[in-house]
């Protein structure tokens, strides 16, 4: 699907800059329409993921990274799978402050394309859905994700399809396997916005250290 395709079904899309991507998420915020508009768009993104995962990750207790977590879509999928130990992050604060209360441990304002302020091995794993996509957090993320796993740990992902060559993942992620840093567990096609006839590849690799 070319990119002006894409742009037309989700406007987000045609957006290339972190401004203008915050300022949009700004408004997309107001009055819960991003809630409004996932559930109007059949958004299942977050619950494949989380099926997905939990398949692997029997302990409910381990401590989870959700990065890019936005008003809490995975949170809530988690909570509702049986986890009790996750923390979000995103850099929209409209969409933070949206976040029901007390659904996460601790919610943290920052840009996943940048270095983490979290130490090596701090988390049994990393979710990150719908944020690998047009304008977003590019592939040098994926580093870092591996980075604040711990040894096993799990990092579950998607991958916007419109992105996935363009932007590079599929040759990082063909970099990390070959350098021996993951083994891949699961990656398929997902209906991720079935509405809008988008689709998003999704990942699930085991850490190796």
């Amino acid at each position: 699907m070319a990119d002006k395709d894409v742009s037309k079904k989700v406007p987000i899309y045609k957006l290339k800059t972190t401004e203008e991507i915050m300022k949009y998420y700004d408004e997309w915020g107001k009055n819960n329409k991003y809630d409004k508009d996932m559930v109007e768009w059949d958004y299942t993104g977050p619950k494949e993921t989380v099926e997905a995962f939990k398949k692997y990750a029997n302990n409910k207790e381990i401590k989870i990274y959700d990065a890019g977590c936005g008003t809490g879509l995975v949170g809530v999928e988690l909570k509702n799978s049986g986890y009790t130990n996750f923390d979000g992050v995103d850099l929209s604060q409209k969409l933070l402050d949206l976040v029901p209360k007390g659904l996460y441990k601790n919610l943290s304002k920052a840009d996943l394309n940048k270095s983490l302020n979290i130490k090596d091995n701090e988390y049994d794993a990393v979710l990150c859905v719908g944020t690998f996509t047009f304008g977003h957090v590019k592939p040098l993320a994926l580093d870092e994700f591996i980075r604040i796993t711990k040894n096993k740990g799990l990092l579950c992902f998607t991958i916007n399809e419109g992105i996935y060559e363009e932007y590079g993942f599929d040759k990082k992620i063909e970099e990390l396997t070959e350098s021996n840093l993951w083994k891949k567990k699961e990656f398929f096609k997902s209906n991720y916005i079935s509405s809008k006839n988008v689709n998003a590849w999704l990942g699930l690799y085991e850490v190796i250290k």
